[in-house]
């Protein structure tokens, strides 16, 4: 090598120096993402355990109207029990589609990995094992 060579490129100690801030940089970042993207599953988790909650509660109105009709086509045989048993099956189909969008939130929200920020510390680790390796 030249002198002009080694007077032009940083020392080894300045390589090491701005590799380490550049490492530390990288992780705080991914660090952030990281807790962005658990933030947001949570959230997505809590909104399917709601659709459940909301769905379990349809299904136990539900029941009480088919008691009811149950109750009163057996004690009377009017329009009453017929109206209370249409209105339990609406209860219970509205309760089937809750249950369905709160699993379609929770299935969404698992598993409750960070795979973006694991994704993308990989491949920075990846990417500075093979410029180190050159």
């Amino acid at each position: 090598m030249t002198d002009q060579m080694i007077k032009g490129s940083p020392s080894t100690g300045e390589l090491v120096r701005r590799l380490s801030e550049d490492v530390s940089r990288l992780v705080r970042g991914e660090m952030r993402l990281a807790k962005l993207e658990m933030t947001q599953k949570g959230k997505r988790a809590g909104r399917g355990a709601g659709l459940f909650g909301g769905a379990g509660a349809m299904a136990f109105y539900g029941g009480a109207a088919l008691v009811a009709a149950a109750i009163l086509a057996l004690a009377l045989v009017l329009p009453g029990w017929a109206s209370a048993l249409i209105i339990g099956v609406l209860l219970l189909i509205v309760a089937a589609v809750l249950g369905m969008l709160g699993k379609g939130q929770v299935s969404q929200a698992a598993p409750p990995m960070p795979d973006r920020a694991i994704h993308g510390i990989k491949s920075d680790i990846e990417a500075a094992t093979h410029k180190v390796s050159r």
